[in-house]
């Protein structure tokens, strides 16, 4: 008899596990209105949420209305342009419907079937002048009603409801140090050339740095409509021989290129909502240097310095110390492998996963 109860209880046991195993497979339905063959940040957190999410033993599907230009495959279901109806079956299909920042148009749903709504926000919502139109005061309201995950702290403070801050990854598969390859460049600047980006705030640090007797290199990599102001400007300021404007670079060449500088300069003018290339710089062991205000703080930690958007003086001084004391860089590359362990993509989802199981319950 003693024997019969034993084994029971352990079947017992067993079958608890199992169903505490299925128990915990959570449905995700995430509703993303652009998605692949958009590229843009969203849409790279959303993807890699998506896939992180499924390796970690959930199902997922995804919503979007962006059209399909060629057949690359995914390891979860995306469905693209739903009518009304199939929106309905997703959303009763799922334990957590999730959006990639507040959608107003894919809320309607949750109108007609009462399912938990988890938001991650990427982006503020206002004007970049701070301004507020009706859109995004709806926008505000609705953080009230969701569980919310803000991608920095800046951002968690954007919002009036309370969020937990949950920081990007980055793709640690393509960004890491190249050792064999030798650091013997000095600056680098990454991304589109546009005006709030700040290129323009760098070429007037340089030409002051020239002035102090300084004469660095500058890559700057990426392109954009502003492309030919900024050649314009680099003659003006007698420092075309410093610049090397490279154009668009992708992946190993990316790679290969970032790992030849020392210093990776984000001079943003508005306040970045957080600042993934920050962790792709130092993951390839730059030290960054980068505007303070808005969430790029959070992704530069202690892997580099900051100064006051747009504030040229600061940042010229900022280069200028780096410059000329290049032992300080050695202790902010000591700092970066503690930090890119909060970026990894696996990292990053489980914490996610933690919010939306709490969610469910």
């Amino acid at each position: 008899m003693i024997l019969y109860v034993c084994c029971s209880r352990r079947k017992i046991n067993i079958f608890y596990k199992i169903y505490r195993a299925i128990e915990r497979l959570v449905k995700i339905l995430i509703y993303s209105p652009l998605f692949y063959p958009s590229i843009g940040g969203l849409e790279t957190i959303i993807s890699t949420l998506a896939q992180e999410f499924i390796e970690q033993g959930h199902e997922v599907k995804l919503v979007s209305y962006t059209p399909a230009t060629d057949s690359k495959d995914f390891s979860f279901e995306v469905i693209r342009q739903p009518s009304p109806k199939q929106l309905l079956k997703l959303t009763h299909w799922c334990d957590i419907y999730f959006q990639g920042c507040v959608s107003l148009k894919g809320l309607w749903p949750l109108m007609f079937i009462s399912k938990p709504l988890v938001i991650t926000h990427q982006t503020w919502y206002r004007s970049p002048d701070g301004t507020m139109n009706w859109q995004n005061y709806l926008k505000h309201i609705v953080t009230g009603f969701a569980t919310n995950i803000s991608g920095s702290h800046a951002l968690a403070k954007s919002i009036p409801a309370p969020s937990n801050v949950i920081p990007n990854s980055y793709r640690e598969d393509i960004f890491y140090e190249m050792p064999e390859i030798s650091r013997s460049q000095e600056l680098v600047f990454l991304g589109r050339l546009v005006s709030d980006k700040g290129a323009n705030l760098l070429l007037e640090a340089l030409a002051q740095l020239k002035k102090m007797g300084l004469t660095p290199k500058l890559t700057i990599i990426g392109s954009g409509p502003e492309e030919s102001k900024l050649r314009q400007q680099a003659k003006d300021l007698e420092i075309t021989e410093q610049v090397n404007f490279a154009g668009i670079k992708v992946e190993y060449e990316l790679v290969k290129l970032l790992n030849s500088h020392q210093l990776m300069v984000v001079p943003s003018i508005w306040d970045e909502p957080f600042g993934i290339v920050a962790l792709e710089g130092i993951a390839c062991g730059c030290v960054i240097v980068g505007s303070e205000g808005g969430g790029l703080k959070d992704a530069i930690g202690s892997c580099g310095v900051t100064f006051p958007n747009g504030d040229v003086q600061a940042l010229t001084q900022t280069l200028f110390n780096l410059l000329k004391n290049p032992e300080q860089l050695a202790n902010y590359r000591a700092n970066s492998h503690a930090h890119l362990l909060r970026h990894q993509k696996s990292s990053v989802a489980k914490a996610y996963l933690q919010v939306i199981e709490a969610a469910i319950l």
